[in-house]
């Protein structure tokens, strides 16, 4: 009957052992008890994954299967996967968690009680290059997952800082880097972790090394302290030469094994090295590849594009070439010449073809010991030969005839022989709109009548298609190839045309403008020598000569007590992206010390309507720097509504186009009024230019236009005239 009683409180005993933290093996009956020891796996050799068996192993965990054995436990052990050991405690899946150097509270707040001791051991810092001789007021990195031992080592030295990092590597890039003085780690741990090639330069301090216990922690609940109970004898069974038996199977294993990184770390200059030269070897391959393929399509463009006799260019390739040239150089002047040996035929039957090939030969040669880079020559077929040459003087056609023709005509006299070779040429003068869309044989075309002119004619010689384009074009060589010297000579001079407020009566400013006499030419009215420059892009010498000039005569004035204003030209040809226009006035105005307001900047509408972005820039640059901008022969062109809504200047300049006398004058007053009431409603200043008659100023004045410029009030005259003005229009002409 007892016997009955006493067996249901037995099971009931277990039941309730179980239920309060140990859990049974599924097994027979006289199997013990099962023990979850949560470790982690990151802390080798003392925690860590064979990898082999994938089963946790290290000297913690033989030191704790020994203990729990013989506590009566079969332990089982759980790799923690929370971020700590202390988040660790919280879960209750562990029966215990290891390891803990003493006593202290979960990441929840619970209470923990620890075992005894497994073993002592060492904690040790590693620094670099310094020597450490105390812990106190250390900043020191170590590993998160041992957060538990940094609040033990908080307690044992109050002074040090402590910063915890995720991983290894992120504590020693931040050593490194000085934000830590020092990383401390358990010295088992140590000796694993500096196997690691990229820490070769970590160093350990013994002198700054300390011991910590190593403890399992249950939940400070009946159960855990139980459990606890229970392994603190199995601990004790633990002998020293067990323990230290333990310690030296796991350290002297080579656990160590490189990763990529490390072979990288090790061998990453080899392998670069490496990498490149073979990289080398590929480009160079690749680039002799590319330079065969070149040679190739070089060979073959040659093949197409020059003559294999003479060398010089095929048909194919003097017209691509010629293409080329004039594009690139529009603002020079070119002609083509059409050239044959009128008696080739005879020097073929009587000299045989070898002399004929010959002749053509040297022609080439001769031809191409004269000609630039930005000129060409082509054979076209048998005795033909075509030639872009830059247009010069006459001086360069005889240098020609000296040095290519003379020499070609006597070339079988001077071998002996009584024969001379006739040359017939024809000359075409590139116009303008050649160079717009260049149609290389329409100018052959004209060329060869022209030659065809000569054959029939004489039996040698040249003549030119358009003649009157050769006189022009060699006036405009001239032009341009002088301004240079004319401007070092004191030909050409800066003029003044006064500016009047009619309204007063007063002289109010001026128009800087170029007046040009030449040594041998004598005087170049403006509107023949200004195109050509701007053309050829060499107007900007002029300007500056012109910007310097009149900021030296205003610095005259301005000391004789006479403050004027005057405007002058920019070229949109002047505005390019490698020339700081606004700077280059604002230095000017500076190293003379007049105003910036004294300088008007005079740009035309065109130049707006053709370069609108650049030209913008320097506009708003110029009014930023205290610059007047004037917008010049306003109303000359086609989009003057669209440059006063966009374009920001200060004065408009009015073309009085208007108002002369052809076309409906009464349709013109009408235009001219509403020009100036727009003008005026913009907010900006007016003057008039090229007021001829009274009538005219009488009807500006009368709508509200009061500055005025033109032949009715003055002429330009040179600085000395224009200095013995008086200030009263009525004065200058009585």
């Amino acid at each position: 009957m007892i016997r009955r009683l006493l067996s249901p409180l037995f099971c009931l005993a277990a039941l309730l052992c179980g239920l309060g933290g140990v859990a049974f093996a599924a097994g027979q009956p006289g199997d013990p008890p099962s023990l979850t020891v949560g470790v982690p796996a990151d802390r080798c050799p003392v925690f860590y994954q064979d990898k082999r068996t994938g089963e946790v192993t290290g000297i913690g965990v033989d030191l704790m299967r020994i203990a729990a054995e013989k506590a009566g436990y079969k332990p089982i052990f759980k790799i923690v996967r929370e971020r700590t050991l202390k988040d660790a405690l919280d879960n209750e899946s562990y029966d215990v968690v290891m390891p803990f150097g003493g006593v202290i509270k979960s990441t929840a707040g619970a209470g923990m009680v620890v075992s005894d001791n497994l073993i002592q051991t060492a904690f040790t810092l590693v620094v670099v290059n310094r020597e450490l001789t105390t812990m106190q007021d250390l900043r020191v990195g170590m590993h998160r997952s041992i957060a538990a031992a940094a609040e033990i080592v908080q307690k044992l030295y109050p002074g040090i800082q402590i910063t915890l990092f995720d991983s290894m590597d992120a504590g020693v890039r931040a050593l490194r880097a000085g934000k830590v003085d020092a990383l401390l780690h358990n010295s088992y741990v140590w000796s694993y972790v500096l196997q690691k090639p990229s820490y070769s330069g970590l160093v350990v301090q013994p002198e700054a090394m300390f011991a910590m216990d190593f403890r399992a922690g249950a939940r400070d609940t009946e159960a855990g302290r139980e459990i606890i109970s229970r392994l603190n004898g199995g601990i004790r069974g633990l002998t020293d030469t067990r323990r230290h038996a333990i310690v030296l199977d796991h350290t002297s294993r080579r656990l160590y094994e490189f990763d990529f990184a490390d072979y990288l770390y090790l061998y990453g200059r080899i392998l670069l090295l490496g990498a490149l030269l073979f990289a080398a070897l590929i480009v160079i391959v690749l680039l002799k590849q590319r330079n065969w393929r070149l040679e190739q399509d070089e060979k073959m463009r040659r093949l197409l594009d020059h003559d294999p006799l003479t060398g010089v260019l095929s048909m194919k390739g003097f017209r691509k070439r010629v293409e080329q040239i004039l594009r690139a150089h529009p603002e020079k002047a070119y002609l083509i010449s059409y050239n044959n040996i009128k008696n080739f035929k005879y020097i073929n039957d009587s000299l045989g073809m070898a002399a004929g090939d010959e002749i053509l030969r040297f022609w080439a040669q001769k031809s191409m010991e004269v000609l630039s880079e930005n000129e060409a020559i082509g054979r076209i077929e048998g005795d033909h030969f075509v030639v872009l040459r830059l247009a010069g003087s006459d001086e360069q056609m005889k240098i020609d005839e000296r040095h290519v023709f003379v020499p070609l005509q006597n070339y079988f006299i001077n071998k002996g022989t009584k024969f001379r070779v006739q040359i017939c040429s024809g000359i075409y003068v590139l116009t303008p709109q050649d160079y717009v869309s260049p149609d290389v044989d329409h100018m052959l075309d004209f060329a060869r009548v022209a030659e065809e002119r000569v054959r029939q004619t004489r039996s040698e010689g040249f003549e030119f298609y358009n003649p009157e384009q050769w006189e022009k074009g060699k006036r405009i060589a001239e032009i341009v190839s002088h301004v240079t010297e004319a401007i070092q000579a004191g030909e050409i001079r800066v003029w003044y045309q006064p500016q009047v407020n009619f309204a007063t009566g007063k002289v109010s400013g001026a128009e800087a403008l170029c007046r040009w006499k030449h040594s041998e030419l004598g005087w170049i009215p403006p509107l023949e020598f200004i195109p050509p420059l701007e053309a050829s892009g060499t107007i900007y010498e002029l300007d500056r000569y012109v910007w310097e000039t009149v900021c030296r005569d205003l610095q005259r004035w301005n000391a004789q007590g006479k403050y004027r204003s005057v405007s002058v030209n920019l070229s949109r040809s002047d505005v390019r992206e490698d020339r700081d226009i606004p700077k280059l006035f604002l230095e000017m105005v500076r190293s003379h010390g007049i105003s910036a307001d004294q300088l008007r900047i005079e740009i035309t509408e065109s130049a707006y309507v053709k370069d609108s972005a650049l030209l913008l820039q320097t506009t708003a640059k110029l009014r930023e720097l205290g610059f007047q901008v004037e917008m010049d022969d306003f109303g000359s062109g086609y989009s003057s509504l669209h440059m006063l809504k966009d374009v920001p200047v200060d004065r408009i300049k009015l073309d009085l186009k208007f108002l002369t006398r052809t076309g409906d004058i009464e349709r013109g007053r009408v235009i001219v009024r509403f020009m100036i009431q727009m003008v005026k409603a913009l907010g900006m200043d007016l003057i008039a230019e090229g007021v001829e008659f009274a009538r005219q100023a009488e009807f500006l004045m009368s709508h509200g236009c009061f500055e005025m410029q033109g032949y009715y009030f003055f002429k330009p005259m040179p600085v000395e005239e224009f200095e013995q003005l008086p200030e009263s229009i009525s004065e200058s002409r009585s």
